[in-house]
């Protein structure tokens, strides 16, 4: 009833949210992906998505979709490789972002060993600068991790907004430095902070550094000082620093897949592994919310 290829189109303009990107993704025209999504309209009776000329949005549909999606589409892709007869194996180098560790990756990654038993899958979860150069020098296969403005390298897996966040009783000084908890260089979060403030001509100091994203949390948690972190991804106990404080905005963060340059042995594993992330991709943001625990998007004025 459902075509893979019209259901690998509804998630990439699910993730995307924009039928021009997830064309860009596929490898495909936009009037291609306009008919992929019309198509998979007409057969579950139902409108997926509302679209005008500034944006696009999943309904209630289709978000019910979003979880069918997955589940046909791994069953489908179960089915072809037993069919085939072939197996994946080898060696498999992947990094990512230490922002996913509080997200349901492993989950993706559990299911990519259990459909890929004789892949050995080596982790390495590292800064997103530090792994771009690691991918760079060969020795990873695949990254997933932020890319900086401007680069075009990469598969788009999602886009969120960057904000400040911090300790819910922090209180900022408007006529002292603003105190910093960031990562070393080449931390890209770290770099988009430092030119925020400069553009606005605001001083700061570094309060906090570390290489951990559980020191970065704790730190903030302490009420040292306030940190760039995506939206979506805020760690539990902390909240984004109210409007007033006058911090400026901080724009977008894109995070994306990207292929090592070289040819190698682990190509196939790599490409599976990439399609499995790119086909879970909403299920990147933060797993869940303790109890009495703000929201993600809440301030400490909502709390």
């Amino acid at each position: 009833m459902y075509d893979p290829s019209q259901l690998r189109t509804f998630l990439a303009v699910a993730q995307t949210l924009s039928f021009t990107q997830a064309a860009g993704r596929l490898g495909l025209r936009q009037s291609t992906v306009s008919q992929h999504v019309r198509r998979l309209e007409d057969a579950t009776g139902r409108t997926l998505f509302t679209r005008d000329t500034h944006s696009v949005e999943l309904t209630e549909d289709g978000e019910a979709m979003l979880g069918f999606a997955r589940r046909i589409l791994e069953v489908h892709e179960q089915a072809t490789t037993f069919f085939a007869g072939t197996r994946l194996r080898g060696r498999l180098r992947f990094g990512a972002s230490e922002d996913f560790v509080l997200t349901r990756l492993p989950e993706i990654l559990e299911g990519f060993r259990h459909d890929h038993p004789e892949v050995d899958l080596e982790l390495t979860v590292e800064l997103s600068g530090t792994l771009h150069e690691q991918l760079t020098a060969g020795k990873l296969d695949l990254v997933l991790a932020k890319r900086r403005p401007g680069d075009p390298r990469g598969e788009l897996v999602r886009r969120d907004e960057l904000v400040w966040i911090g300790a819910q009783r922090l209180r900022l000084d408007p006529d002292r430095p603003v105190p910093l908890i960031v990562y070393p260089p080449p931390g890209i979060t770290r770099a988009l902070a430092f030119e925020a403030l400069q553009r606005q001509g605001r001083a700061w100091r570094v309060a906090c550094t570390s290489g951990s994203l559980n020191g970065l949390i704790a730190a903030a948690r302490a009420g040292l000082g306030v940190m760039a972190h995506s939206r979506g991804l805020i760690p539990p106990g902390l909240v984004p620093v109210p409007e007033r404080a006058g911090l400026p905005e901080l724009g977008r963060v894109e995070f994306v897949l990207v292929h090592g340059r070289r040819r190698t042995a682990a190509q196939g594993a790599a490409d599976a592994l990439a399609a499995a992330v790119l086909g879970g991709g909403d299920r990147l943001h933060r797993r869940w919310r303790g109890p009495g625990e703000p929201r993600p998007g809440a301030t400490a004025a909502d709390t």
